[in-house]
């Protein structure tokens, strides 16, 4: 064919060519033949057409573009974006306000109970981005082969062989596509898997050899009408190919009052179809569903009546009754049944009857055949019991105990039969604490850290908290984290000398228990037994024949205080001693005799300033510091308040506020300082002031278990603090004085000589309070006891006065079992 060539400023071949194709603005999609002049070029490209010649191999070539559609209406995209009327406002609907039914649901039952189905429309809104359609269908899902052709829709044409076609062109009013050199095609009516068929024999009137393929691009859009007692009516603009149900959603639904049982599509004034929305959310079922076109009416009448189902269903819910006749059985198949859990035997329904002077009764059944074929009716309240959770033929055994079980019970069942030997009372604890003896401190550390951090629950999900959470979840893993360790740094992973005699559980044999209820009365009575005597002989009395229900409990020691001659005792002696070590200790066995059975003292051992450690007295000090604290916070208090009286009207407002806000800020410091101290239990041994190291003298104490004796070795320093001109330790010095080292420490002018105190290197505090004179001073010091000398009162710092509402400082150091320690604590 020959090569064909327009002038730029011809009018006639722009004519030509404006009948024969449109071109795209688009010019990437027109492909310039090799040969044509540029003045054709350019002239497509401005004029807006063009005329397609040869293609690089001189095939004939048809291409052309349509970019929009012919009725100027945005044509559903990639992007779903569409214009809807009817009261559209690019927004997701409000939650919709139960209706009357629900209202008295909630009053009867105390349950909020939704409609049956409704969750589905929410669920389809709440997924959908702002700003779009929620019930828009997929636009670039496949078009089944039955799809009609109508105007609007837009055809990708494309052919090789002979003639080199590439045509994207819109269906027009008259139902026509126009091909350049082959003319109009009528397509619309023609169904999708045809028009490839109709377009061959259109082009093959010209052209030989060639083959064709033909799709759809964006379809057209149809307006359909929602009316009746729906969520949102009015008109909608939607896509060809939807159907009853996706224009439903287009609705947002049936409102409160609207059925989803009967939704009718109408189209020329006759019902096309019914759907009911139930059928497809129970069964999935779909085949009421059918294509809209354009001017469908798609109709929701009012519901006809409303049941409510609660108690132990798999979904309670307000469900719509679809005809009188409806039964019990139809209902449960759409709500999914019932569980397990549920009692068949115990169904209850609350019927409404207005005719009646008591409009409400009440009647029960079952759910065999008889009550599955219950009749319902509009107002109906059913609930479905729950199964009695108690088991009637079981006995419990709990405790500390191997394996706490419920076993079924059996005539002439006793304990033994529950509790076969003394390994089924090796509690888990136990056994996990036997398997944690190979751990290092830092698996041991890592173990408790998990243990107490993940709650024991195999079904618990520790991640929830985090999947709900912002989408920083990074971030609050490491918040998470952060906290848990500072709270695990609070805590005291326990050495392994405080681990032995500790892997093991001492049951309490001398005592368990059974609780058992007597169903006549409902009465509970509690039957004790020896336990020991039990696994010793199975024939002694108190192997005590077991009823059904009955729960037996097996404490250990530490449930319940034993005596202590029953108790097992592990204390520690350290430091300067033989062998230091843990040792199990005898009923009543004393301080003196296991530091005997330790090997006595070493040769650098000092006696004198042994310290004793008690578990019980630690817990006794940490309630008295408690005390203290709240003490010191009221008389704080008191003290603001009094300074602020004493000020008077006349002082500078700012110049007493400043003052009182330094008071503030001063003893609120002190009592920081008094909270941070931490009692350790030290009981003062009262033992003579020498350097004799005999363990005779040592105070006939007994030992407790967990008891901790250190004894160190010989200090060489003497400390000595507070007001004087150099707070420093000394060098020891036999057999000098209090005074003394004073002198050699260097008294400052406003110390108080007279309320000097020294504490003990056993822990003990001595000070001049109630006595004449001042003994103190007096007093021959031994190695590492410490002097404090107080400040006079009106020239002492915040620290010493808050410290002096107390009263006498020993009520600190010594009652609390601190030492210089506490007081270098306090004094900075």
């Amino acid at each position: 064919m020959p090569q064909l060539k327009f002038a730029l400023g011809s009018s006639a071949a722009v004519a030509m060519v404006l009948s024969l194709f449109v071109v795209s603005a688009h010019a990437q999609n027109i492909q310039a033949p090799t040969g044509q002049t540029q003045g054709f070029t350019a002239g497509a490209a401005a004029g807006g057409a063009g005329l397609g010649a040869m293609s690089a191999g001189g095939v004939p070539s048809i291409r052309a573009v349509d970019p929009t559609s012919p009725f100027g209406a945005p044509a559903l995209g990639a992007q779903g974006a569409q214009t809807l009327q009817g009261g559209y406002s690019q927004q997701l609907v409000d939650p919709l306000k139960p209706n009357d039914f629900q209202k008295y649901v909630l009053e009867t039952t105390g349950f909020k109970l939704p409609l049956y189905g409704q969750s589905f429309f929410d669920n389809v809104q709440s997924s959908q981005r702002p700003g779009s359609n929620p019930f828009a269908p997929v636009d670039n899902a496949p078009v089944t082969s039955d799809y009609p052709l109508g105007p609007g829709d837009q055809v990708i044409i494309r052919g090789w062989g002979s003639i080199d076609i590439d045509v994207r062109t819109t269906i027009d009013r008259n139902g026509m596509v126009t091909l350049p050199r082959v003319g109009a095609v009528q397509l619309a009516g023609v169904k999708a898997g045809q028009a490839e068929g109709v377009l061959h024999n259109a082009v093959g009137k010209y052209y030989k050899d060639f083959q064709l393929s033909v799709s759809l691009g964006s379809l057209r859009s149809i307006t359909v009408y929602v009316v009746g007692q729906a969520r949102r009516p009015g008109s909608y603009t939607l896509s060809s190919v939807s159907t009853l149900a996706s224009g439903l959603f287009a609705t947002g639904g049936p409102n409160a009052n609207g059925s989803m049982r009967r939704v009718q599509l109408k189209r020329a004034g006759q019902v096309v179809t019914e759907l009911d929305l139930y059928s497809f959310l129970s069964q999935g079922s779909n085949g009421a569903d059918a294509k809209l076109i354009d001017g469908d009416v798609i109709f929701i009448p009012p519901a006809t009546g409303h049941i409510a189902l609660v108690g132990k269903v798999n979904n309670p819910a307000v469900y719509e009754l679809k005809s009188a006749s409806e039964t019990l059985e139809q209902l449960l198949s759409v709500a999914g049944g019932v569980p397990v859990v549920a009692d068949p035997r115990r169904v209850t329904l609350e019927r409404i009857n207005a005719n009646l002077n008591q409009p409400r009764s009440v009647e029960g059944f079952a759910l065999d055949a008889a009550g599955l074929k219950t009749a319902l009716k509009n107002g109906d309240l059913l609930t479905v019991q729950a199964i009695t959770p108690e088991m009637a033929n079981a006995v419990t055994l709990r405790g500390n105990v191997a394996q706490a079980t419920r076993l079924p019970w059996r005539e002439g069942m006793r304990v033994t039969d529950l509790i076969p030997n003394k390994e089924a009372l090796i509690s888990r604890d136990s056994i996990r604490r036997q398997n944690e003896a190979l751990f290092d401190s830092n698996q041991r550390e890592r173990a408790l850290r998990e243990r107490e951090m993940i709650p024991d629950d195999l079904l618990a999900d520790p991640t929830l908290d985090l999947k709900s959470q912002s989408p920083n979840t990074k971030g609050a893993v490491e918040m998470r984290d952060a906290r848990q360790a500072r709270l695990f740094a609070q805590r005291n992973v326990q050495t392994m000398a405080e681990n032995v005699g500790n892997q093991f559980d001492e049951v309490n044999f001398e005592y368990a228990l059974i609780e058992r209820l007597n169903r006549q009365d409902m009465s509970v009575s509690l039957v004790p037994f020896n336990l020991g005597r039990v696994l010793a002989n199975a024939k002694d009395p108190d192997n005590q024949v077991l009823q059904p229900g009955d729960v037996v409990t097996v404490f250990s020691v530490n449930d319940m205080r034993v005596p202590m001659a029953k108790r097992r005792a592990m204390v520690r002696i350290e430091g300067e001693v033989a062998s230091p070590g843990v040792y199990q200790v005898k009923p009543g066995e004393t301080l003196t005799t296991v530091l005997q059975r330790a090997g006595g003292l070493t040769h650098d051992a000092y006696l004198f300033g042994a310290s004793f450690y008690r578990e019980d007295v630690r817990k006794s000090q940490t309630e008295n510091l408690e005390k203290l604290i709240r003490r010191l916070e009221a008389e704080s208090s008191a003290s603001v308040a009094q300074i602020s009286q004493s000020m008077g009207a006349s002082t500078d407002a700012s110049l007493a506020q400043a003052r009182i806000l330094a008071a503030q800020q001063a003893q609120r410091q002190s009592i920081d300082r008094v909270r941070s101290l931490k009692p350790e239990g030290r009981i003062a041994m009262d033992m003579p002031a020498d350097m004799f190291n005999y363990i005779n003298k040592l105070p006939d104490l007994r030992l407790q278990n967990g008891d901790r004796f250190v004894v160190p070795s010989r200090p060489d320093f003497v400390y000595v603090f507070g007001s004087v001109n150099t707070e420093s330790a000394l060098l020891y010095k036999a057999d000098l004085s209090v005074e003394q080292y004073l002198k050699v420490a260097g008294v400052s002018q406003s110390a108080d000589r007279d309320g000097v105190i020294l504490i003990r290197a056993d822990g003990s505090a001595i000070t001049s309070s109630g006595s004449w004179g001042n003994p103190v001073l007096s007093t021959k010091v031994m190695p590492g006891d410490t002097i404090v000398l107080p400040e006079k009162l009106d020239r002492e710092a915040t620290w010493s006065a808050v410290i002096r509402n107390t009263k006498d400082i020993t009520q600190i150091l010594y009652q609390l079992g601190l030492g210089a320690a506490a007081y270098k604590t306090l004094r900075n």
